[in-house]
């Protein structure tokens, strides 16, 4: 570790109890609307439970002259994280590509609150675990394993970055006007329902759904390797739009570049919807393989 003194985030989201409560105000009121949907709130309390005592059990296992802090899920973009920081987040792999992109190689544990139960590949520990990890991360400051990053980047200088991918089009994902730049120096001019980039991370997900349907899509990439793929998805052909560029690879050094020709268009990263950069007509936006990468323990 940087310090002798390292900060630990705790990362967490609000539980389906929680929303419900919010959403209808009492127990009872959301019992009933879980049970006209043939559900009962028993499962919903027993995971809110599992989720309460993962947090308990994470914040006991870090060590008592260290500091700490915790972070919803919702507050993230609004959260500093600092370069010494490790961050733990407790919940399904999700919350791991969400914290990430706000991050910088700070080491991340990923914490499943109900081991057994959910098949993550991201959040690989059990709250137990956590003591030893801690341990190892102050003994070995380089540990982890690295994670491919994608960037996207507006000719402003704003910019946002993604573990599993970033989407680039309409909000609300209707029909999207732009000049699509590839790799390889072709441009072409396309309405569509938006452009995916992904990483080996997120090849299983969104990128992968695209893919199954594409008999010429190419190989994805491993979540270590260094480089992307994107997807067109329903790419119109017209008069003055083509489909010819609707898949592809993107290593180092290449970038992808789509230039709006609608009034808004959006990208933002790993399905936060609400963390995104906007597009007027005639900005550009580049996306590239990040120089930063997401430090899993």
């Amino acid at each position: 570790m940087s310090t002798l003194n390292p900060r630990v985030v705790i990362v967490s989201r609000r539980s389906e109890l929680d929303e419900l409560l919010a959403r209808h105000g009492t127990r009872g009121a959301a019992a009933f609307f879980l049970r006209e949907r043939g559900r009962t709130l028993d499962d919903v309390t027993a995971r809110h439970a599992a989720l309460t005592a993962a947090l308990t059990a994470v914040s006991a296992g870090v060590p008592a002259d260290w500091r700490r802090g915790h972070v919803e899920r919702a507050d993230l973009p609004r959260f500093l994280f600092a370069p010494e920081d490790v961050i733990i987040a407790v919940g399904p792999d999700g919350l791991v590509a969400n914290v990430a992109k706000y991050l910088d190689g700070q080491p991340v544990i990923g914490v499943d609150p109900e081991p057994g139960r959910n098949a993550g590949v991201l959040v690989r520990h059990a709250p137990a675990a956590v003591p030893g990890l801690l341990a190892g991360l102050h003994r070995d400051a380089g540990g982890g394993a690295r994670r491919t990053m994608v960037t996207a980047r507006l000719d402003d200088g704003q910019e946002l970055h993604g573990l599993n991918e970033i989407y680039l089009g309409q909000p609300g994902h209707q029909s999207a006007r732009y000049v699509l730049t590839t790799p390889g120096g072709h441009r072409e001019r396309q309405s569509s329902s938006g452009v995916i980039v992904g990483t080996g991370t997120g090849a299983t997900g969104w990128c992968a759904s695209i893919a199954r349907e594409r008999a010429t899509a190419p190989p994805m990439p491993g979540p270590a390797d260094p480089h992307l793929c994107w997807y067109v998805r329903e790419a119109w052909p017209s008069p003055s739009t083509g489909v010819t560029e609707s898949a592809g690879l993107l290593h180092p050094g290449e970038s992808l570049e789509l230039a709006s020709e609608s009034e808004r268009l959006v990208a933002f990263a790993d399905g936060l919807e609400t963390d995104a950069l906007q597009l007027t007509w005639g900005q550009r936006v580049t996306v590239t393989v990040a120089t930063r990468h997401l430090r899993l323990i």
